[in-house]
Order: C-alpha cells, then structure tokens, then sequence
C-alpha cells in the first residue's frame, strides 16, 4: 500500500499518546489490508467481515501493547490473521454439531417429532447441568453451549483459560457419567 510506510507507525505512536484522530486515520486506513488479510482465509464474505471486526476489536484492546519502533503490518497481519482462524475453528465446531434446516423440511413443524421419549431426554439434561458445580456450569455454559471461545469465555466468566479447560472437562465427564454415555473421554 502506497504512503504506508512509516505512517501507519506514526498514527499507532500517536494513538498510544492519546491523539484519537491518528487512532481513527490508523484503523480507516489499514481496514482494506485487514480485509485483504483475512480473505486469504475465509471465503464467505459475512463471515469474513465479522473476523475484520474481531480484527479491529482485538487491535483496539492490544494497541498498548504495540511498540512504535517496529513495523506496524506483520503485527496488524498477525491478528487479523488469528482472528480469522479463530472464526474458522468457530464455524468448523458449529458445523460438527449442526444440521442444515432443509433436511427437516417440514417435519419440524409437527408437533409429533418432539415425542415424549425426547422431552423426558431433554428435561434429564437440564437437571443434570443444572447439578452441575457453579463453575462447571458456568464453562460448559459459555464454552459449549454459547460456543464462545476460550479467551471470550475466560474474560465473561472471570476464570482462567486453564480453569476454564479443566471445568468445562470435569462438566462434560459428569454428564457423560450422569446420563449413561460413559465416563471416559
């Protein structure tokens, strides 16, 4: 990109002094690079858009971390580029749990499917988490179930990235126990 050189650091430099029109020049003018970056990786553009945006949020949350002595691109390049493989391991767990609607077709709206067997499954698994320990709860919850990352569901639980792990292990192990799928993993 013509005119980048040097000025991006600049605008960054200023940013971390407080100067929020360098800070908004910065972001305006580097989001056709991050936007080059993670389309590399992701072909949908909605979904490449949202790892621009977790892109943007991420530079907004690290930029004191930036030193102005280095070149600003591989550091912009860097997090754009985590971003989108964050998205992709996101939208590749979703799809493993998931079945487009149009298998369905019409047979959701009876109100056969949901069979009694089903309801009295459902109302097991419910009382089950809900038995669970708060904090195991609270990781299978935001991990699992809200299918947040680790670093998004440390920063709403308050938990560690590693207490999340264990808890969310333990969680899923009692369950498994709880409703006869077996204890090991």
């Amino acid at each position: 990109m013509a005119g980048a050189d040097g000025e991006w650091e600049g605008w960054m430099a200023a940013a971390q002094a407080g100067d929020a029109r360098a800070y908004d020049r910065l972001l305006r003018a580097c989001l056709p690079f991050l936007r080059a970056v993670v389309r590399r990786r992701i072909l949908d553009p909605s979904e490449a858009e949202d790892a621009v945006q977790d892109a943007l949020l991420t530079i907004h949350q690290l930029r004191a971390a930036y030193e102005p002595a280095r070149p600003i691109r591989p550091w912009l390049a860097a997090i754009a580029e985590r971003r989108a493989i964050d998205r992709l391991r996101r939208h590749g767990r979703r799809q493993g749990r998931e079945t487009p609607i149009e298998t369905f077709g019409e047979t959701l709206a009876a109100p056969a499917a949901n069979t009694a067997e089903q309801r009295l499954e459902a109302a097991r698994l419910r009382e089950a988490v809900a038995e669970l320990p708060p904090a195991q709860r609270t990781a299978l919850v935001l991990a699992k179930l809200e299918d947040l990352s680790l670093a998004e569901a440390s920063a709403r639980s308050g938990m560690s990235v590693g207490a999340l792990k264990v808890a969310t292990h333990r969680a899923v192990k009692t369950l498994r126990k709880r409703l006869g799928g077996g204890a090991g993993d």
